[in-house]
């Protein structure tokens, strides 16, 4: 049985759904604070997946995902560096994503995994957004998670979502190697430039990033809170129509994840 770790402590908010979804795809998940993670780095080592879950850690002081990242960076470095040499999994989603890009765990170009290239700062329209959005799967990723994924409705919660360097060259690599693994996209599939279902005017409309490795992902719209088809704002016209499958698709994310262990 995979063994996940969820980070929680101060203001991430995403436990019990995200502890859920690891449930249903048949993982085992446990919850550790952040501060007894300090006290004992070397208990990640006992585990096969690690989330960075959603919520506002810290208040989002400084910037959205900082403090936890310092926290993380300056406490862990080399445990965690020893984590993904030995080929594990890390899920980040939403301030998830925002800590793993300011560790820099995210994009992981070049196996640096500690030196900040991108971050995720204040959407273009200057405020918070909260509203269902739908990702487009890059196909050719090396992503575990999003494997022979394609077209998935996901809601969004977040001010700072928007990807952004100073580097063009940053953003070249993770193009090239295929690490920008979902975008927003329009309802006809295509990939959306514009507000607002590009919510925050991420870079090339990229909504979520793996290394180059496919193992440590992050994004920003939350797959963990669309477990059911009853999350779905849609879902009593399905229900009419007598088109209410068991699950919601946000749950294959976290399959994958398991399939991927257990293989």
């Amino acid at each position: 049985m995979a063994k996940v770790l969820i980070i929680t402590g101060y203001g991430v908010n995403c436990e019990a759904e995200s502890s859920h979804a690891w449930k249903l795809v048949g993982a085992k998940p446990t919850l550790v604070h952040i501060n007894d993670l300090i006290s004992n780095p070397n208990q990640i080592l006992n585990y096969d997946i690690m989330m960075f879950i959603g919520g506002f850690s810290y208040g989002d002081h400084m910037s959205s995902g900082h403090v936890f990242a310092q926290r993380i960076k300056l406490n862990m470095h080399e445990t965690l560096q020893k984590y993904i040499d030995n080929g594990k999994l890390i899920f980040g989603i939403c301030n998830g994503f925002q800590v793993m890009t300011k560790i820099g765990i995210l994009p992981g170009l070049n196996n640096e995994y500690f030196q900040q290239k991108v971050s995720l700062i204040h959407n273009d329209c200057g405020y918070f957004q909260n509203y269902w959005v739908n990702i487009k799967i890059n196909s050719e990723s090396p992503c575990i998670f999003t494997k022979d994924l394609d077209y998935i409705p996901l809601p969004i919660r977040h001010g700072e979502g928007k990807l952004f360097t100073l580097d063009d060259n940053i953003i070249n690599q993770i193009e090239k190697l295929n690490c920008a693994a979902v975008r927003y996209a329009n309802p006809d599939g295509s990939i959306a430039s514009a507000f607002p279902n590009n919510p925050n005017g991420s870079v090339n409309s990229i909504a979520g990033l793996c290394d180059p490795s496919g193992r440590i992902f992050g994004m920003m719209p939350h797959p963990e809170a669309y477990l059911f088809p009853e999350n779905h704002p849609t879902w009593d016209f399905d229900i009419k129509n007598n088109d209410l499958p068991k699950y919601g698709l946000g749950i294959l994310f976290f399959d994958n994840a398991v399939k991927h262990i257990n293989s």
